[in-house]
């Protein structure tokens, strides 16, 4: 159910001066951003801990075709349709952990969604339907091997290159002066590669095309819409108080068609800030709220990972995997509006399992 439905906020300003009080106008247009900011409906961390032991790590179900297996993913293939098992795997630095995270599917699976419907006015997207909260049946694409990183602000990966001098990525060049967490003029595209094992590398939009990954008219159609749905992105997450830092897309084709794939504007692929916070924050430089992966990222850089050969591999602990789930939910809420509805009660798997029956 919609948050704005279940709750009901009048803001109001009083003038005063000359002895007079005057009513103005109600601040209708902010009414939905400070709704969910004081009347969520987050569930309490008692329940996610609880659920620790009923995350899904994994996937069987050999009925629904071949299986490929990502970071988080476990992908079916069967009758020209993708059956993607979204499940609560979490990766950072290219590792995933063997800790899983509760309700974090179901979370990616549904904010994806969201997303995607939107989506489709720009570009033809890859979902049939979802018969379950962690299911997407797809359409079987031939996926593009970039991954297309839109990025309107310094921050991340893109700040840890800026702070150790250099300015060009990815073919982009940064200008000097810039800050952490700086908006940029305007949006920029840092491309990686997406190899089937191994380590995502940056690579240039000269590159890509110079060596074959994607047909040069095909990416400039796709860096174009790119741009196109992180505009989109940028104008929904506004609307509920974030920004829309940095995002990842991809692309494949279908039966000749350019479509959007994978996921949208997920913790997973993306970066959010709030925004009322976010003009302090930077001209103090103070570390930006943000919903994201990137607290976990840092939270893994303190025990000295980020995925290097030679480093330990630290475990994830029950507080920190709580933390990652209430920041999951919390985004969900927010960008949404609407209540997360925990699917709790059964095992996953057994709950999954009647729930795709018609696909066997």
């Amino acid at each position: 159910m919609d948050i704005t439905i279940k709750c009901k906020i009048e803001i109001v300003w009083f003038q005063f001066g000359k002895g007079r009080v005057k009513k103005v106008k109600p601040l209708r247009d902010k009414i939905s951003i400070l709704i969910i900011r004081y009347n969520k409906h987050m569930i309490s961390r008692d329940t996610v801990q609880q659920n620790l032991v009923n995350c899904l790590i994994g996937s069987d179900f050999a009925l629904l075709g071949v299986k490929r297996v990502g970071k988080v993913r476990d992908c079916y293939t069967k009758q020209n349709k993708r059956i993607i098992v979204v499940t609560d795997r979490v990766s950072a630095f290219d590792h995933t952990f063997k800790e899983a995270i509760p309700f974090k599917g179901q979370v990616l699976n549904q904010i994806s969604a969201y997303f995607m419907e939107a989506a489709g006015t720009i570009v033809p997207t890859h979902i049939i339907s979802l018969p379950d909260p962690n299911i997407t049946v797809a359409k079987e694409c031939v996926p593009y091997p970039v991954e297309i990183i839109v990025r309107g602000y310094l921050t991340g990966h893109a700040w840890r290159v800026y702070k150790e001098g250099k300015r060009k990525l990815c073919g982009v060049v940064l200008p000097d002066g810039m800050k952490m967490n700086q908006k940029f003029e305007k949006p920029i595209i840092t491309p990686t590669t997406k190899p089937d094992e191994g380590h995502d590398e940056d690579i240039s939009r000269q590159e890509i095309i110079e060596r074959g990954l994607v047909p040069k008219l095909v990416y400039e159609k796709i860096e174009e819409k790119a741009l196109e749905l992180f505009k989109q992105g940028s104008e929904m997450a506004a609307k509920r108080g974030l920004i829309l830092v940095d995002t990842k897309y991809e692309f494949g084709d279908y039966n000749g068609e350019l479509t959007l794939i994978d996921e949208v504007h997920t913790p997973d692929s993306s970066r959010f800030f709030y925004a009322d916070s976010y003009k302090e924050n930077f001209e103090k430089e103070y570390k930006q709220k943000q919903l994201s992966k990137e607290f976990l990222r840092e939270w893994l850089m303190d025990k000295n990972f980020q995925g290097e050969e030679f480093q330990s591999v630290p475990a994830l602990d029950d507080e920190i995997r709580i933390d990652v789930a209430m920041r999951y939910i919390e985004l969900y809420e927010i960008i949404t509006g609407r209540e997360f509805v925990a699917e709790i009660g059964k095992p996953i798997e057994k709950r999954i399992e009647e729930n795709i029956q018609q696909y066997y």
